[in-house]
């Protein structure tokens, strides 16, 4: 018969259950005091996010600071450019070209695709009320004549030489540098990091808006108020069905194919350079060919 070793000294085992009966409640205790150490810690770690929503990455604004850069080295004064209207398939490519007051600089700037259609409006007047502002159109024509990029880059160009002040330096939006008599710096994705790009791109982007609104009224069906001439299904559907206007660009792809469609005669026909024909050589018999003249 096997005996429990415990039962043989009940008096000995007696104290240690008891020390580990008052030793529970301790360590009890210090597990809420370790949970709550670690959720501040946790608490102190974890970045907040705006609104308390989940999920949301906080982008940082455009700065002033390679603006301020070149100030301290005296150069100055720095302007800004960017265009709107690259994409749509009617109405102009707008530029715009701004130089910021470093001691009166409107807050809330930023990456005009990032604000409200409210946001972008009272900024405009904050920006020209405040800053050197200059704006140039590249028409629907141009971009038929020397295509999208040049259009666009002759546009930017021109509204650096309309600025009440010429600049020393220049920012631009984007891969393509300016031929401008000072200094021009390309930056990829400077409307979301130059605050003077930001700048530039709200001035451009409401001025085109304001003029799509305007060509709304003198093309009416189209939707160009809404749009902005953008190719949208609505848009698509209104070029397909009435055909495209003056403000469209001829040679974007879904303007051609509306072209094609209501005005063929408008199209010309492309050469094949691959094609094969039949040519016909007539030779008289009264002319002899020596052959053996050539060996």
């Amino acid at each position: 018969m096997i005996r429990d070793k415990s039962a043989k000294n009940p008096a000995k085992d007696a104290p240690k259950k008891e020390a580990a009966k008052k030793a529970a409640p301790a360590n009890e205790a210090k597990l809420p005091a370790a949970k709550a150490s670690a959720a501040k810690a946790s608490a102190v770690k974890a970045p907040k996010v705006p609104g308390g929503k989940k999920g949301i990455i906080a982008i940082a604004p455009p700065s002033f600071r390679r603006e301020r850069a070149l100030i301290k080295r005296g150069v100055w004064p720095v302007a800004g450019c960017d265009e709107a209207g690259r994409g749509p398939l009617a109405g102009p490519v707008v530029a715009a070209a701004v130089i910021l007051d470093p001691d009166r600089i409107p807050r809330g700037i930023d990456d005009s695709k990032r604000l409200t259609a409210e946001e972008r409006e009272k900024l405009f007047d904050k920006i020209c009320a405040t800053a050197q502002v200059s704006v140039a159109v590249a028409s629907p024509s141009r971009i038929d004549r020397d295509n999208i990029l040049r259009a666009s880059l002759w546009a930017l160009k021109r509204a650096v030489v309309a600025l009440p002040e010429a600049p020393r330096h220049v920012f631009v939006d984007g891969r393509d540098r300016l031929d401008t008599e000072c200094d021009c710096e390309a930056v990829i994705g400077g409307d979301g990091i130059v605050l003077s790009i930001a700048a530039a791109s709200i001035v451009a982007k409401v001025t085109r808006d304001r003029l799509m609104c305007a060509l709304a009224q003198d093309c009416p069906g189209y939707g160009f108020e809404q749009h902005k001439g953008y190719a949208v299904p609505e848009h698509l559907a209104a070029l397909d069905r009435l055909g495209p206007s003056v403000h469209h660009r001829r040679f974007f792809a879904p303007v051609a194919a509306a072209r094609a469609k209501h005005m063929p005669w408008t199209v010309e026909p492309v050469l094949d350079l691959f094609a094969v024909t039949e040519v016909e050589v007539q030779v008289d018999a009264a002319v002899e060919i020596d052959v053996s003249a050539n060996l």
